[in-house]
């Protein structure tokens, strides 16, 4: 499971359905609807938070935004209402570096005009639900060794 904290429109067309799929899957496991993946390193962040249900919610819709900017069909019925966002989550520039060069490892083995496109942006763009902040790479991160 990897709920990114890069804005989706970074993510190729694999990424963003993965992404779908595993927000729906993060978000049945903080509603308590399945029994797996209840303490998975991607969820901490959100289980730490205030008004944990809404920020998955919200973090699904903006999702949900990209596929639909992208004439993709994702069931945006499967998501409760759109709140308005009352605090952002913060996320550190080292997991955003960290991500970005994921991301880009990714897309250079199976979307090469993504990769391309991408490898040029210095700076990428947190989620809309975070604000970045400096620091390390995240506690709950499972750093990869390939």
């Amino acid at each position: 499971m990897r709920l990114w904290s890069l804005h989706p429109k970074y993510l190729d067309q694999i990424g963003l359905v993965a992404l779908w799929r595993e927000g729906l899957l993060a978000k049945k496991v903080l509603e308590g609807k399945t029994k797996g993946y209840k303490n998975h390193p991607q969820l901490l962040r959100f289980k730490t938070e205030n008004k944990t249900l809404e920020k998955i919610n919200l973090y699904l819709h903006f999702v949900c935004d990209e596929a639909e900017r992208r004439e993709y069909q994702f069931k945006r019925s499967k998501l409760s209402r759109r709140k308005a966002l009352v605090k952002k989550m913060t996320i550190t520039t080292g997991q955003l570096d960290y991500e970005w060069n994921h991301l880009l490892k990714k897309q250079f083995k199976r979307s090469k005009e993504d990769f391309l496109r991408n490898q040029k942006i210095t700076r990428p763009r947190a989620h809309p639900l975070f604000k970045r902040q400096n620091g390390r790479i995240a506690d709950w991160e499972v750093m990869l060794t390939k």
